[in-house]
């Protein structure tokens, strides 16, 4: 089976419908007031409203639940993504599937951290750099991953069109996730970048 792509950091319906009509299987949309991908609640609908049959992953940071809730009912999330240091309680108890994203700082016990979230539908495997929770652009080392159930694993960090073979052929993920490694510039995606991402990694 091929591996399920997601496009995160979508910004702009056009962008939405690109990734769409390029085979991605799901689209990030990001709720982190920091990020440059950060969304407004109006955008994301309009978004949502031009791709309604294309799931939706809201991405969080140590966000309250109440907001989580709220949003995911007010856009129609499909999937909820935790990218900040939400213990498993708080990814528990959902109605809808979730993610919770790992990062690999070094000498780190992923398999350990992992264990914590055994009931958490999908694990995200991300590059770490202190201070940013994500969409670094720093490429992941594919032995993060030893110990971790590939069957319910994302992998991002750095990935991009040129190095998204390797890492699906290397660890055969559920997923894979890619914002910065699609884009010309911070939230403003290419694309045929985004093409040639899906292309090459359902070809891997």
């Amino acid at each position: 089976m091929p591996v399920i792509v997601k496009i995160c950091g979508v910004r702009t319906p056009d962008d939405a419908r690109a990734a769409v009509d390029a085979g991605a299987d799901l689209l990030g949309l990001n709720f982190h007031p920091p990020s440059p991908r950060c969304l407004d609640l109006e955008t994301a609908r309009r978004i949502a409203a031009a791709v309604p049959r294309t799931p939706l992953v809201g991405v969080f940071v140590d966000a309250p639940r109440e907001r989580v809730a709220a949003l995911a009912d007010a856009v129609g999330l499909a999937m909820l993504q935790f990218h900040g240091d939400e213990p498993p309680d708080h990814c528990a108890g959902w109605d809808r599937p979730v993610v919770k994203a790992l990062r690999a700082r070094p000498g780190d016990d992923l398999p350990a951290r992992a264990a914590a979230y055994s009931t958490i539908d999908y694990l995200l495997l991300d590059s770490w750099l202190a201070g940013v929770p994500g969409g670094t652009g720093i490429p992941i080392d594919p032995e993060a991953a030893r110990g971790l159930d590939p069957a319910r694993l994302f992998v991002a960090g750095g990935l991009g069109p040129d190095t998204v073979v390797e890492v699906v052929r290397r660890l055969r993920p559920y997923g894979v996730d890619v914002a910065s490694g699609v884009e010309r510039a911070p939230g403003v995606k290419d694309h045929g970048k985004i093409q040639e991402f899906v292309r090459r990694a359902k070809a891997a």
